[in-house]
């Protein structure tokens, strides 16, 4: 797990690859944290939300001030958007997001048999994510053979980077944090506004707009989200990793599969989980969840700007309940013992 990838920027229409050439070292734990040591907030010249306007002449319901979701919270209590489908109006958001003109990044990661999903995922994606505004879907594969040609929409495009297979799908996981800390570094900070780390067996069902978008949004997983005590979130709970949550803290429990946010927030973010895994496997020792274990440690005490419900992903397997009004993504029903590596264990 020691090379990097340098990129050629070859593209045959909308699709272009990414070849492994020369040979980067790939940082060390203490590099990199160190390189973490950067001051709050956003790096100088960084893409930033611009003035929230909007085009006149636009048509849309008048908001209320008395009327609104009753079922459901909809603020933190650090003051921050918990966003269901009737807290916002689609028309509005997606105007203002849309007059912004952001370039938007999904990094999804396909390796062995996880690129049957490829298709479904880019297909459904381009129905329904961020309609109408610029995206480039980063797909880091093994087998690059096995990447669609679908239809692409104006201003949006394949890019595709090559990646070792690997023989647990625990690796798969926390190699994530690993490449996409290293294309973010040598690529994607200069195609991106925005980043958003997706996994692969996924559909979109229902539009995913601006709502989404903030300076680091998090989705609540959904089997933890209501009537769950925070002692029973599936934190790490042992004190030797550097996950490690000590009963009585915790605010959400919220799922790695889908978060985004500014581009070096994100990379902030993915470069965290990566280190503290690295620390971590140095006192071999592997946090419960791998890298959602990170993420939720880090969410806690830097919190997101925007926590997404869990219509942001779902799952085929569960029962919908009343409060979940629209499914937008879902994660796809699938044997594990036959598409991971290791059979899922």
């Amino acid at each position: 797990m020691g090379a990097t990838y340098i990129y050629s920027g070859l593209t045959i229409s909308s699709f272009s690859s990414c070849q492994p050439s020369e040979y980067y070292p790939v940082p060390s734990a203490a590099d990199a944290v160190k390189d973490l040591e950067i001051k709050d907030g956003l790096e100088k010249g960084s893409w930033k939300i611009g003035d929230l306007k909007m085009q006149s002449g636009l048509q849309y319901a008048q908001p209320s001030t008395q009327k609104g979701r009753t079922d459901v919270n909809s603020v933190t209590n650090w003051n921050v958007p918990l966003v269901w489908a009737g807290t916002f109006d689609p028309v509005v958001i997606d105007a203002i997001y849309k007059k912004m003109d952001p370039r938007v990044a999904v990094v999804v990661f396909a390796v062995g048999k996880y690129t049957r999903f490829l298709k479904g995922f880019l297909e459904s994606g381009e129905k329904y994510f961020l309609v109408d505004f610029r995206v480039t879907y980063y797909i880091f594969t093994d087998d690059e053979q096995q990447v669609p040609r679908i239809e692409m929409g104006k201003g949006r495009k394949i890019s595709v980077v090559t990646i070792p297979s690997a023989k647990r799908w625990q690796e798969v996981v926390l190699g994530r944090m690993k490449w996409a800390t290293i294309t973010i570094d040598k690529q994607i900070r200069n195609e991106a506004d925005y980043l958003f780390m997706m996994d692969v067996d996924s559909l979109f069902h229902n539009p995913v707009g601006g709502e989404s978008l903030s300076r680091l949004s998090a989705v609540l997983h959904r089997g933890y989200y209501k009537n769950t005590h925070r002692d029973a979130f599936p934190y790490e709970r042992r004190s030797t990793s550097r996950a490690y949550i000590p009963a009585g803290e915790g605010d959400y429990y919220y799922t790695a599969a889908v978060w985004g946010g500014y581009l070096e927030d994100m990379y902030k973010l993915v470069k965290y989980c990566y280190v503290q895994s690295e620390e971590d496997a140095k006192n071999r020792i592997e946090a419960v969840w791998q890298e959602e274990s990170h993420l939720n440690k880090y969410l806690l005490y830097n919190k997101p700007t925007k926590v997404l419900s869990p219509e942001y992903l779902w799952s085929d397997y569960d029962a919908i309940p009343a409060d979940i009004q629209v499914i937008r993504i879902s994660q796809v029903v699938k044997n594990y013992k036959e598409v991971r590596p290791n059979g899922g264990h």
